[in-house]
């Protein structure tokens, strides 16, 4: 019978510095992307979030672009529209990895990603 996995446990000072220090290892064209946008933490994918992504479990999504990519953008954007942000979903990550490394580089890869989506590029395309 397998056992489950008990998920990490770390303070939430402590994933936030870890998530400091996966932002920080970023390679520099891709700090140069973070600074263009928000990178939240929040605990789990809303319902909402999951149900729009047709995904049964919060463990599917460790992190979500919103936003509109910089290639879609123009300068005769409509007013009104918020700043482009990443989520890191703190509890999916903990469950998935068992040691502070393996945290900071699932937030390192999940951020990496989800800019890959800010500049325009769909799943399939991302650089792995």
């Amino acid at each position: 019978m397998p056992r489950s996995r008990r998920p990490l446990t770390v303070s939430t000072e402590e994933f936030d510095a870890w998530i400091q220090e996966a932002l920080a290892g970023l390679p520099a064209r891709f700090a140069t992307l973070a600074d263009e946008v928000s990178i939240v933490v929040e605990e789990e994918p809303s319902a909402d979030v999951l149900q729009d992504l047709e995904l049964e479990s919060a463990d599917d999504l460790l992190g979500l672009y919103q936003g509109v990519p910089i290639d879609e953008t123009s300068f005769f954007q409509s007013a009104g529209e918020l700043p482009a942000r990443i989520a890191i979903y703190r509890g999916p990550i903990l469950r998935l990895c068992r040691t502070k490394a393996e945290v900071i580089q699932e937030v390192r890869d999940t951020v990496v990603h989800e800019l890959g989506h800010h500049v325009g590029l769909d799943d399939e395309e991302m650089p792995y």
